[in-house]
């Protein structure tokens, strides 16, 4: 059947506009800074000459490397913190490592860069996920010590009018995998989808390979009560996915977008095998902030936490 009559009456841009190199290059053709960054430096888009031997050292180790980052995920406890897909700012990125680390996160997802990554080891030893819609720029993340890679965190892409379809995604899955066979990949599901959509969508993506399913929302819902009905109105679009989801498909599934200590318990009950956070806590301007919102957010989900300190978080960048 084809892709088109399995999501339903999606419209879906055909892939025959997108440029030899990469299927991720009409994702980006309308964020200069992105494909600046990537024109700019050809060795990180395509990996430097030691990528090769440096992948297959990856490759031996796979089975206990995907066996350590997907633990929490089946105990079903993962807590991720997100610094943001275009996040390359080294301090702000650092912050929200020490914040992951200090309280009481599993994982930490930064943007796919090599420098951030080797920024990332020296403050934390939580597993390290990096984030892109490119799949040729995950390979010298890896080199560096990237154990997941994560395709999604679409919401700097939203605010550009930018969408994707369930063909994008498929396709953009596909080619990581044909590069990364071996490593722990997690795919998000665009919010933009109907809900059943989202499902089929999952269901394909399971059938690609891709280890863990990441659900959204947040961006397309606009509280109208404040407080704790309005964090809960908040939430409820990747609550509904994540329910949905979790019962169409046997690969973990990590509610994120739009969620806080109130609402990440909802999100286990619901069916997830964890929660990613960003902007709770990647706007925060302080570190000792972000420590502490990271705590109450592990706390509420069970998760021993650091006591947190102002000393916890001095380093050196």
């Amino acid at each position: 059947m084809a892709l088109g009559a399995q999501i339903g009456t999606l419209p879906i841009q055909p892939f025959s506009t997108l440029n030899r190199h990469s299927d991720s290059a009409l994702l980006l053709r309308h964020n200069p800074q992105t494909l600046l960054r990537l024109r700019s430096n050809p060795r990180r888009r395509f990996g430097s000459a030691r990528s090769a031997p440096a992948l297959l050292a990856a490759r031996a180790s796979a089975s206990s490397s995907k066996e350590l980052v997907l633990r929490d995920f089946r105990d079903k406890k993962a807590l991720k913190i997100i610094s943001g897909l275009q996040n390359f700012d080294k301090d702000r990125v650092a912050s929200v490592v020490i914040a992951a680390d200090q309280g009481g996160a599993t994982h930490v997802d930064i943007a796919c860069d090599q420098e951030l990554v080797k920024l990332a080891m020296n403050l934390t030893s939580l597993p390290i996920c990096v984030s892109s819609v490119d799949p040729l720029a995950f390979a010298p993340a890896v080199e560096a010590g990237a154990q997941m890679i994560e395709i999604g965190n679409y919401d700097s892409f939203y605010e550009l009018g930018i969408q994707f379809s369930p063909e994008q995604i498929l396709k953009l899955t596909q080619e990581t995998r044909r590069i990364l066979p071996f490593l722990t990949l997690s795919v998000t599901i665009p919010h933009t989808l109907s809900l059943p959509d989202q499902v089929k969508l999952a269901e394909l993506l399971e059938e690609e390979g891709a280890d863990i399913i990441q659900t959204e929302g947040g961006k397309c819902s606009t509280p109208t009560k404040p407080g704790v009905l309005g964090l809960i109105e908040k939430a409820t679009p990747t609550l509904a996915a994540a329910y949905s989801i979790s019962r169409a498909v046997t690969v973990p599934v990590m509610c994120s977008s739009g969620l806080s200590a109130v609402t990440a318990p909802m999100a286990l009950t619901a069916g997830a095998a964890g929660v990613g956070i960003g902007s709770a806590v990647n706007k925060l301007n302080d570190v000792v902030a972000m420590i502490a919102e990271v705590k109450s957010i592990a706390e509420a989900l069970g998760l021993s936490t650091k006591d947190v300190t102002k000393d916890s978080t001095t380093v050196s960048l």
